[in-house]
């Protein structure tokens, strides 16, 4: 069996809902306002099941991260020590999902229980940066590093403190950070310099350094230690981190989905302080029998309703991800398939990214709601969040726009022939992408082309004598456009990420568009 297949996509579920609770639910019986005895029973099996699929739906977000922390330490990456690096690039043997091919990748876990640790990165200027973030269990965005960070590509030590922390904090010299968990994730992307990753690759494995601060130690006045404020300590021992080189290994990050998903969201709960994630989630997880310091065993009627649960919510929230609805107002043009979920409600889910004016940012109107399913269909199908993936300024972050159908409002299929065309002066000023991934599993799709990618980084994409680009997706290429061709899998679905890192404000004013997929 390949490498590819031992790390195998999800499978389908056969949807079979849950006929016998709902068939039955036409013969309430309630007397005098109380239910009878079969009635109260039938609608706590019904609770129990709509409390599953919540359930499955709002902790998404820390089974995708758990599901990474797993896979990660399945290769070799220890808390605290370890960093998967991908010096050749990503590739489609791994399951990430919608990871790039397009930037040097660098990611690992801090665990934070037994005191702060430090994340020191080097200094990465033009023409390379690192565009780099960091997120806690439950994909809640903590600070952002490099370009978009407060260190601005100049490098610098950030420190992340635990929500059980209650020692002393450097007075200066470190980016300070709290985290509301114990378990931290950071990814690191580099940008290449001449589409060559070697620079970026060695200035990471030269200068980033992960190791425990000190308390008392550089960065703490002595004043301050006389003061009677601070312990008088020493510079960190700084120990050797270890790189594990993940280009072309296969490996899994995605969540089960099927009964082990409830195993990955109860190994996050127990991991973490009680009150570490959102009560409404913990709570629904409370309902379904996952609750922090107690075992997580479920009886044979909760085992039933967690199995169809996690069956019907899975399918939700796939379609959720690949169906929007017009309703939800994600199309990035007017009457387009290219849409994006985070605009609706930026990184928190709550309020759209500010307005970037002549006279400064405006703030969108507050509405105080969550965007429950922008933030269902970002989760279930993309990772990591920062501010940078969903601002409004130009020359810095990236941004995406994503397409499920091509011009007919017909899914991309990958036994069909499209042509996507770019119009000229392609808004970035760092590099643009398109990426193909498979529809099952959100991660590159795997055909022969090993990286699903072209862009400007690319080195082979001709363009057009007007200045356009025409990019075709099919499983064979066509003739005299095999630089422009990015291969498909016939039994396979699809869809497609347009990147633009550092955008221009033709991107954002919408001046510049690109086609919708069109058959040919």
């Amino acid at each position: 069996m390949s490498p590819q297949a031992r790390v195998s996509s999800e499978t389908t579920a056969s949807l079979s809902t849950p006929d016998r609770i709902e068939s039955r639910l036409g013969t309430l019986e309630f007397n005098d306002g109380a239910p009878s005895e079969a009635t109260a029973e039938l609608l706590y099996e019904h609770l129990d099941f709509l409390h599953g699929v919540e359930a499955f739906i709002n902790s998404y977000p820390g089974a995708s991260t758990t599901a990474m922390h797993r896979g990660l330490r399945s290769i070799g990456v220890e808390d605290n020590k370890g960093v998967v690096i991908f010096s050749e690039l990503m590739d489609s043997s791994s399951l990430f999902l919608t990871a790039n091919c397009d930037t040097v990748y660098a990611i690992g876990f801090l665990d934070l229980s037994d005191g702060p640790m430090v994340i020191e990165v080097p200094a990465l200027e033009a023409p390379s940066g690192i565009l780099g973030a960091v997120d806690d269990m439950w994909f809640r965005w903590i600070t952002d590093i490099g370009l978009p960070g407060p260190d601005r590509a100049s490098g610098g030590k950030y420190l992340f403190a635990g929500p059980d922390y209650e020692g002393t904090l450097p007075d200066s010299g470190f980016h300070v950070s709290h985290s509301r968990t114990n378990g931290v994730l950071y990814f690191l992307r580099a940008f290449m310099i001449d589409n060559d990753p070697t620079v970026p690759s060695q200035v990471l494995r030269d200068g980033l350094r992960v190791y425990p601060y000190v308390a008392g130690g550089p960065g703490t006045a002595i004043a301050t230690f006389l003061a009677g404020k601070a312990p008088l300590g020493q510079a960190s021992t700084l120990a050797e981190i270890v790189f594990v080189e993940g280009s072309g290994l296969a490996f899994n990050t995605i969540p089960p989905s099927d009964s082990g998903y409830w195993d990955v969201v109860n190994e996050l709960v127990q991991a973490e302080p009680a009150d570490a994630g959102e009560p409404e989630t913990l709570g629904l997880l409370a309902r379904v029998g996952i609750v922090k310091g107690q075992p997580f065993d479920p009886d044979g009627r909760m085992r039933k309703a967690l199995e169809e649960s996690v069956v019907v919510g899975n399918a939700t929230a796939r379609t959720v991800a690949v169906s929007p609805r017009e309703e939800e107002g994600w199309a990035f043009y007017p009457g387009s398939q290219w849409f994006n979920p985070l605009w609706a409600g930026g990184y928190e889910f709550l309020d759209p990214p500010p307005q970037i004016t002549p006279d400064g940012v405006v703030q969108s109107p507050h509405e105080g709601t969550r965007k429950l399913n922008a933030r269902t269909a970002f989760f279930y199908a993309y990772t990591g969040i920062t501010p940078a993936m969903c601002m409004r300024l130009t020359g810095v972050g990236s941004q995406y726009i994503f397409t499920m159908r091509d011009a007919e409002g017909a899914y991309l299929d990958g036994g069909r022939d499209y042509r996507l065309s770019l119009p000229p002066n392609i808004p970035q000023s760092r590099f643009w992408s398109v990426m193909v991934y498979d529809r099952q599993t959100r991660s590159m799709l795997q055909t022969d082309q090993a990286k699903p990618d072209l862009g400007s980084q690319s080195g082979t994409v001709e363009a057009n004598q007007d200045g356009s680009t025409d990019i075709y997706f099919g499983p064979s290429s066509p003739e005299g456009k095999s630089t422009n061709w990015l291969q498909t899998d016939p039994s396979k679905g699809y869809f497609v990420i347009l990147r633009l890192y550092s955008p221009l404000q033709p991107f954002f004013d919408k001046s510049w568009r690109p086609s919708e997929f069109e058959p040919v």
